[in-house]
């Protein structure tokens, strides 16, 4: 296949100028990347420009609220101002009001539940006095310590009561001692108590 010088030079036309489109194309698009990226530079430096403004117009602000920096201000300004803190005073009136009635109203209801609680204790303890008093009237029901004293007033061998009480079932009988005893025993009587059945 025979080629022509002709058709080399057209061919190398085609391709120099198919790069040239490229390498504009490319040239291009960097171009408009950096135009987008100084776009959004300076967007930021706006948006940071702006909010350092309203910063320092909300610390401005925060120092005429208590009473500081009102030298710079205008009448207008001033009476502005004061209407604001005229408002937010209400609020805060209102807001404190409303907290310190919540706290009342909780406060109320704690003293009922005390109260209830306290009638609950005394109404126990009314209870066990009753119980514990029940107990020492019944029979055996009295303190150990009353019970032990009984017992011994009972159990004494010169009680009377306990003689009183023992007389019924003992019977003394006398018994005379021999002749061949000793006299400091043959001159007493010896008393043995019988039980009778």
């Amino acid at each position: 296949m025979h080629v022509s010088q002709r058709d080399i030079l057209r061919t190398h036309n085609i391709i120099v100028r198919s790069t040239i489109d490229r390498y504009k194309k490319t040239c291009a698009d960097t171009s408009n990347v950096g135009s987008v990226s100084e776009a959004n530079t300076q967007f930021y430096q706006q948006e940071a420009s702006k909010l350092r403004r309203e910063i320092k117009a909300l610390q401005n602000s925060n120092r005429n609220i208590v009473g500081e920096g009102l030298g710079s201000l205008t009448f207008k300004e001033l009476k502005n101002l004061e209407g604001k803190l005229e408002k937010a005073i209400t609020k805060i009136r209102s807001r404190k009001n409303e907290t310190l009635f919540a706290e009342i109203e909780l406060m109320q209801k704690r003293e009922i539940e005390l109260q209830h609680a306290n009638m609950y204790l005394r109404a126990k303890i009314s209870e066990n006095e009753r119980v514990q008093q029940h107990m020492s009237l019944m029979p055996g029901g009295g303190s150990s310590h009353s019970h032990h004293q009984y017992h011994q007033q009972s159990m004494a061998p010169d009680s009377e009561p306990a003689y009183n009480h023992g007389a019924r079932n003992f019977l003394p009988v006398n018994l005379l001692q021999p002749d061949h005893h000793d006299d400091h025993y043959s001159s007493q009587d010896q008393t043995v108590p019988l039980q009778l059945v």
